[in-house]
């Protein structure tokens, strides 16, 4: 089923000429959006483009400057911190708002326990959230402490929140960006169920290809203004986004080099081993791209950070331009000039409560000493250097990090991570989250970076990415390298070979 022509019917929910400045600095201009029932609506934008701003004025989290929201036809004022659940409206956010102590099943009913004779019906509450993981093809355990799951599961408990609400309007900010394909299958599955019975959903993604399968219609943003909205049938991936960018995107990836087969090993991992990777071994070359693809859980991270020193290895050797790194040492792997980049920038990678400058040296603050002190100046020419080199788009320079979009972030973290001056750079997932534009600039850093002869792995689960970017793939499977794919073979269908199972071919 398709949903009707939103003309045809009332919106839900609407707004009207939406502005909105922080610290006077406006960051949407009269910007009119409207839900209709029963629909799945795309807001694209890059970046800094007023998305996020949008969701949380219809969410009732920031109230707008000026404009109006609009409830089955209403003006209305909705209420702030999450209480515009009582009127139906549900956000399911990028970042995780779950209680690590409590339980699946509690985090699903908090602050609408269910009681029967005034004591908590948790045999009922139990059943429900079986039900609802159940309906989503997760085999969550009902009972597991939140701290104890995955990433990709907890994000799984966040849409089943959503989703035991019985929610009118639903906001899915980018809801697969750790989902498996087989798990956004089924999360689409059951949207396009919800969307069938009257549930209106409002999805924000950078997946392009995602956007074309699940939605309706498209809405565009750019530099906090509405550029244009139509239904996703009469738009392409290509016309969306040149309409985010406001411009061609006709090399989306850089020309790939080719390192010379004879050129330095910088980087030899052999027979790496840790909790879950098992005999591991690979080499680098001198300013080579090399990519690892495999699906979620493949084991591709815990690797990387065993490489990195973040995590002991259980047995294996890791050597750095022939000499040995001891495990679990990354003050050994910098100073042997090996940088690691996470590919969880609000948790692990950046202080976001701190500003852009604080953030970019806290690593390598000795460059910055002036006898016992931090040099002010040093700091200011620094960051004003990576403004320029890694284009960080901001209209206030004191912006913290957490307010900053996630493309500026993502900028902000790879020029923190080579302030350092490494020479070999692991970069997991290089763009989750961030969109198309920024994309394309974040993959010519990375072959300039090459072309300079550093040394790159990128980790990724886009495998367009790896295909794009890089001069060999290694693929992973279950902790171990099955396969090192180059040249011709690198092709999604021949990744998905490997790691699926059916072709294996171990690095020599």
């Amino acid at each position: 089923m398709t949903a009707p022509e939103a003309s045809e019917r009332q919106p839900v929910l609407a707004a009207r000429r939406i502005s909105k400045s922080f610290n006077g600095v406006q960051v949407l201009f009269s910007v009119d959006f409207d839900l209709a029932k029963g629909e799945i609506h795309a807001l694209m934008g890059e970046n800094g483009a007023g998305k996020s701003t949008l969701v949380k004025i219809l969410s009732g989290f920031e109230q707008p400057t000026s404009g109006e929201i609009l409830l089955d036809g209403k003006p209305v004022r909705l209420p702030p911190n999450g209480a515009a659940e009582a009127l139906g409206i549900v956000i399911i956010h990028q970042e995780f708002n779950l209680a690590e102590h409590l339980t699946v099943t509690e985090s699903l009913y908090l602050g609408r326990e269910v009681t029967r004779f005034g004591v908590l019906d948790r045999a009922f509450m139990r059943r429900e959230t079986r039900r609802v993981l159940d309906q989503l093809g997760s085999h969550i355990d009902e009972n597991a402490l939140i701290s104890s799951l995955a990433v990709a599961d907890k994000q799984m408990v966040e849409i089943a929140k959503a989703i035991s609400r019985d929610a009118r309007v639903v906001f899915m900010d980018e809801p697969t960006a750790v989902l498996s394909r087989e798990e956004t299958l089924i999360l689409f599955d059951q949207v396009r169920k919800l969307r069938d019975k009257g549930t209106s959903f409002v999805f924000v993604s950078h997946k392009l290809n995602e956007v074309m399968e699940l939605t309706d219609r498209v809405t565009v943003l750019r530099d906090g203004q509405w550029i244009k909205t139509a239904p996703t049938s009469m738009m392409d991936g290509e016309a969306i986004a040149q309409l985010m960018v406001g411009r061609e995107l006709s090399s989306l990836y850089p020309a790939k080099r080719e390192p010379d087969v004879d050129e330095e090993i910088v980087l030899s991992v052999r027979n790496l081993t840790t909790g879950y990777v098992r005999g591991a071994s690979f080499e680098l070359r001198k300013g080579e791209i090399l990519g690892f693809s495999g699906l979620i859980g493949s084991g591709r991270s815990e690797m990387m950070e065993a490489v990195a020193g973040l995590r002991p290895r259980l047995s294996g050797d890791v050597e750095i331009r022939g000499q040995a790194m001891p495990s679990g040492d990354i003050r050994a792997a910098n100073a042997h000039g090996l940088a690691y980049m996470t590919k969880d920038r609000k948790g692990k990678g950046l202080l976001l409560g701190e500003g852009m400058t604080v953030n970019l040296t806290l690593q390598n603050l000795d460059r910055h000493l002036k006898t016992v002190y931090l040099d002010p100046k040093s700091e200011t020419t620094a960051m004003e250097r990576a403004r320029r080199r890694f284009d960080i788009r901001v209209r206030d320079g004191n912006v913290v990090a957490g307010r900053m979009s996630g493309g500026n972030q993502q900028k902000l973290l790879l020029a923190k991570v080579m302030e350092t001056e490494p020479e070999i750079v692991i970069i997991d997932e290089p763009t989750r989250g961030i969109d198309v534009g920024t994309k394309q600039q974040i993959y010519h850093f990375i072959a300039a970076l090459a072309r300079e002869g550093k040394s790159i792995i990128v980790v990724s689960s886009e495998m367009p990415e790896v295909i794009g970017l890089c001069t060999r793939v290694a693929v992973m499977r279950e902790g171990r390298i099955v396969g090192m794919l180059e040249g011709e073979e690198i092709s999604e269908q021949e990744i998905m070979r490997y790691a699926a199972g059916l072709k294996e071919k171990l690095a020599s």
